[in-house]
């Protein structure tokens, strides 16, 4: 349990700080900027599902919790947050290091995820400006509508801790739970999910990557290395593995629940059909 405890308190504070830099920047936005400045974020935003999948790339999922909290606030796309998503590594990157894993795999692996995320994001926001009828833009939400933070009172920077605590409050105790739950069942009862249904590999590859939690690309990674899955289930469980963003984003999306849920099932799909994609022309990692 001491280490349970330990493990949650460590993912929770590594989250803090880009949770913080995230409401600071979006406590600015929404009280010190005007309309003109909301608009011109919106324009350069347009690139967003190429720079959300470069951030994506760094082995940290703080980027994937950031991107949410942005999402729900109205600042980035659709398209830029499901490139996050899909880029997001969390684990498998500093596994294949201290593995000694050839450096040209490696930069395989990340331009593979690279190229998804890009496509499909830049794709999410064209489907839906033509669904909205050219209308793709999200309205910059408050963020304290909900928070009862009192932020025009006590200043930004006061409010911007407020809702870290608040999040990061909801965060600790998910984890604490994913944390427990994977200690009892075990690395290795998840490894033998595959085991006993390799013909749907990236199927089973695709729902262990959701679980936010970052014993997920953990386990995937490690199967990969050791042999028992390939290379189409390894990009399938990497892609949907996108740390703790899925969480956040139902935290902090709470008025869109068929949005989040809608999210939830991009992910899945892309990482279910490019895993098996990669399977059928016969990618090697």
């Amino acid at each position: 349990m001491k280490t349970i405890l330990l493990d949650t308190l460590v993912d929770t504070l590594k989250l803090i700080p880009f949770l913080f830099l995230t409401y600071l920047l979006m406590e600015f936005i929404e009280h010190r900027m005007g309309e003109k400045s909301e608009e011109s974020i919106r324009k350069a935003g347009r690139f967003g599902p190429l720079i959300g999948g470069l951030l994506g790339l760094v082995p940290q999922c703080g980027f994937s919790a950031s991107a949410a909290s942005l999402y729900s606030g109205g600042l980035i796309s659709a398209g830029t947050l499901l490139a996050v998503f899909l880029s997001t590594s969390d684990e498998m990157l500093p596994i294949f290091i201290s593995k000694q894993i050839g450096f040209s795999a490696i930069i395989h692996v990340l331009l593979i995820k690279l190229v998804i995320a890009v496509i499909f994001g830049f794709a999410a926001d064209i489907v839906i400006k033509i669904i909205r009828g050219g209308n793709s833009e999200r309205q910059i939400k408050s963020i304290c509508e909900e928070g009862n933070c009192n932020c025009e009172e006590h200043g930004i920077f006061r409010s911007a801790l407020h809702h870290t605590l608040n999040i990061g409050a909801f965060i600790l105790v998910i984890t604490f739970i994913l944390n427990t739950a994977v200690y009892f069942i075990g690395e290795d009862s998840l490894g033998r999910l595959f085991v006993d249904a390799p013909v749907a590999g990236c199927a089973v590859a695709s729902l262990v990557g959701l679980i936010p939690n970052c014993a997920a690309s953990v386990v995937i990674t490690e199967l990969y290395l050791n042999g028992i899955i390939g290379a189409g289930a390894l990009i399938s469980g990497l892609l949907t593995g996108c740390g703790i963003g899925l969480l956040v984003l139902f935290r902090t999306n709470r008025h869109s629940v068929k949005g989040n849920l809608a999210f939830l099932l991009a992910l899945y799909a892309v990482g279910f059909v490019m895993g098996n994609i990669a399977d059928l022309i016969g990618i090697i990692i």
